[in-house]
């Protein structure tokens, strides 16, 4: 196991946070360099369209570690500064400014970046987009009561920043491709849900409805739809997706195919070279498929599972997807992966009219995903279900009088 060299990071998110933390948790002494290309030391997304939006939140909590972390523990954080290149022949990361820094093992973390609108006046100011800690401050400052935003994309953070829009007092449009808000992921009866919640508190919602201009002379003052539907706007807030900062890793040679392709240890083709993260589109030994996963718990679990790689230790990834969304009076986890090809059936358990049940993407029985609305305590019991990989009695997982736990075959059925 190796304990010394310089271990560079590249990406001053939470992944690398998480994994410069677990190098030294694990007795790692050796140089550890984190490259950030944000001037924030390394902090935490969900609060950036959540509690920092609302107010809920104190500012400072946003952050990984205090601000004396990073030297107390031998940590060369390195903010406000990107990698331009990766050298593999050399072992060495190329900054913008023209250093060098040599390494023996890396890691990069780089994250995703807001995908935008190919639509006239895209450019104009009030034109916000939601990704960095600065992103959210622009947001924060145009959610007051009376102000008019649109939002493009009723995807989590779309519904997450016109949530904290309303609450704000703001007047909140919701422009969507799609026929309800998270179709393809949810299916209608659940997709269905959040259209009206978002309704029941004063959110007009544009189905079926795409951009064709975004209007205004200098600033953004409305948003002209496709079918002549003229929506006026104090701020626009652009939520249509991310995709991954692949860019250092392509041009470095190593397979690139919707993230940065690593094993199981988060370990590309080049033994000496890892990704975590958003990035990382890696292959899951439950699921039995590669996933790249944009959540904050993956980050997190994530971060820590390359560093134990990093240093040699036997890894296998196999913490199955996670998360959770707040809005207004609906609380929310997810636990599980079923894209809309994978499941025939959702098997729903409590009452949706009042927004607190529990809904399951099975396919042949099989659970293959599990969200929890307003229903607490039930997370590691929906997690062992979708481990199992095995078929379960539907009827009885419909009903909330069934423990779940009832629902699982003997322990040597199960996987992982």
């Amino acid at each position: 196991m190796s304990k010394t060299g310089t271990f560079v990071i590249v990406g001053g998110g939470l992944a690398g946070a998480r994994a410069a933390q677990t190098l030294r948790e694990e007795g790692f002494d050796g140089g550890l360099v984190v490259i950030g290309d944000e001037p924030e030391r390394p902090y935490e997304r969900p609060p950036l369209s959540k509690g920092l939006l609302t107010g809920a939140a104190e500012p400072d909590s946003v952050y990984v570690h205090d601000a004396l972390w990073y030297a107390e523990h031998d940590v060369d954080l390195r903010t406000a500064v990107r990698a331009v290149a990766v050298d593999r022949a050399d072992g060495e990361v190329q900054l913008a400014d023209g250093q060098r820094i040599r390494y023996d093992k890396l890691l990069l973390a780089t994250g995703s970046r807001p995908r935008d609108l190919a639509a006239p006046g895209v450019d104009l100011d009030g034109v916000l987009r939601l990704r960095t800690l600065a992103d959210s401050r622009r947001i924060a400052a145009t959610l007051v009561d009376g102000a008019h935003i649109v939002i493009i994309g009723a995807g989590w953070i779309g519904l997450e920043v016109a949530a904290a829009a309303r609450q704000r007092g703001a007047t909140v449009d919701i422009v969507e491709t799609a026929a309800l808000p998270l179709r393809r992921v949810l299916g209608d009866e659940i997709a269905q849900v959040f259209a009206n919640l978002h309704r029941d508190h004063g959110v007009t919602i544009h189905f079926g409805a795409e951009v064709r201009e975004i209007r205004g002379t200098d600033r953004v003052s409305s948003v002209l739809l496709a079918d002549g539907t003229e929506v006026p706007a104090d701020a626009m807030v652009v939520a249509v997706g991310v995709q991954p900062n692949t860019e250092l890793a392509t041009a470095a040679g190593l397979t690139v195919e919707n993230g940065i392709v690593v094993d199981a240890s988060l370990r590309t083709a080049d033994p000496e070279i890892y990704a975590a993260g958003d990035v990382a589109n890696a292959y899951h030994p439950v699921l039995r498929r590669r996933l790249r996963v944009e959540h904050w718990a993956n980050a997190l679990h994530g971060g820590a599972a390359v560093a134990r790689a990093m240093l040699g230790q036997p890894v296998s990834y196999d913490d199955l997807p996670y998360f959770y969304t707040d809005q207004y009076d609906l609380g929310m986890e997810y636990v599980g992966h079923a894209p809309p090809e994978a499941f025939d059936r959702v098997v729903v358990r409590g009452d949706v009219a009042k927004r607190e049940f529990i809904a399951f993407w099975t396919t042949g029985g099989r659970v293959l995903a599990g969200m929890n609305v307003n229903v607490w305590d039930v997370v590691p019991s929906i997690r062992r279900l979708v481990a199992a990989a095995q078929p379960v009695d539907l009827e009885r997982l419909a009903d909330p009088a069934v423990p779940l736990d009832e629902l699982l075959p003997p322990p040597a059925a199960q996987i992982g």
